[in-house]
């Protein structure tokens, strides 16, 4: 067993989503561990503790709060999905009052 208190760790792996990490040893600013969820295991890698999102104390609650924060972030989904529609029209809106200005100036 761990000598570590709280030996797993969510790292960030992209937005709304994190790997759980088990961490072998602590330094002042770095964390060295593993992946258990990878298909191969490799050597222990080393991160700055600033990758670590969260400690647990057992893999179950990294990744049921993995999972948790799956769901919130989900339910943000229809929000993002209507603001990027916003965002397309106003960039549609923005480029043809460009074309327009620049072809009403060749114009005059």
């Amino acid at each position: 067993m761990s000598d570590i208190e709280r030996p797993w760790a969510l790292m960030r792996h992209h937005a709304g989503w994190a790997d759980v990490f088990h961490v072998d040893s602590d330094a002042a600013d770095s964390v060295t561990g593993f992946y258990p969820d990878r298909e191969s295991l490799g050597p222990p890698v080393t991160y700055s503790v600033r990758a670590v999102l969260a400690r647990f104390p057992t893999i179950e609650a990294a990744r049921a709060a993995r999972e948790g924060a799956v769901a919130e972030w989900r339910k943000h989904d229809a929000a993002v999905r209507e603001a990027e529609d916003k965002l397309v029209a106003a960039e549609g809106a923005r480029e043809a009052a460009w074309l327009a200005c620049l072809t009403d100036a060749a114009k005059a």
